[in-house]
């Protein structure tokens, strides 16, 4: 059953912009989700809010309690602890589907909750 979907798009040069902010990389990102390109970047700030929404963007969620990884095969998944984890507990949520996509200048996620 499915839980929740969300959604969200990130222009990468206005995320570039705001990533210039002193310690806004270290709030959103973990060390190892750091290493990446801008681009990338956009990405997984995309796939973590589209997350949010599907976990009803509750208050009090960590953005470094989530981290955007990929399996052996590319294929992007989360890894969840603290206040993530607690609501993916309260919710019920056994599977999180996520996609992310990058083009013409735009990071895409899409994430899916299932029971």
């Amino acid at each position: 059953m499915i839980v929740g979907i969300g959604i969200d798009v990130c222009p990468v040069a206005r995320f570039a912009s705001a990533a210039a902010r002193q310690g806004l990389l270290e709030r959103l990102f973990t060390p190892a989700e750091r290493d990446s390109s801008m681009n990338r970047m956009a990405g997984r700030f995309a796939a973590k809010e589209a997350f949010a929404k599907a976990l009803g963007a509750p208050s009090g969620l960590v953005w470094t309690d989530v981290e955007v990884r990929k399996d052996d095969l590319g294929k992007p998944y989360f890894a969840c602890e603290g206040t993530v984890a607690a609501r993916l507990a309260e919710l019920g949520i056994a599977t999180v589907h996520l996609s992310i996509t990058h083009d013409a200048g735009i990071a895409a996620a899409v994430v899916v909750c299932e029971a």
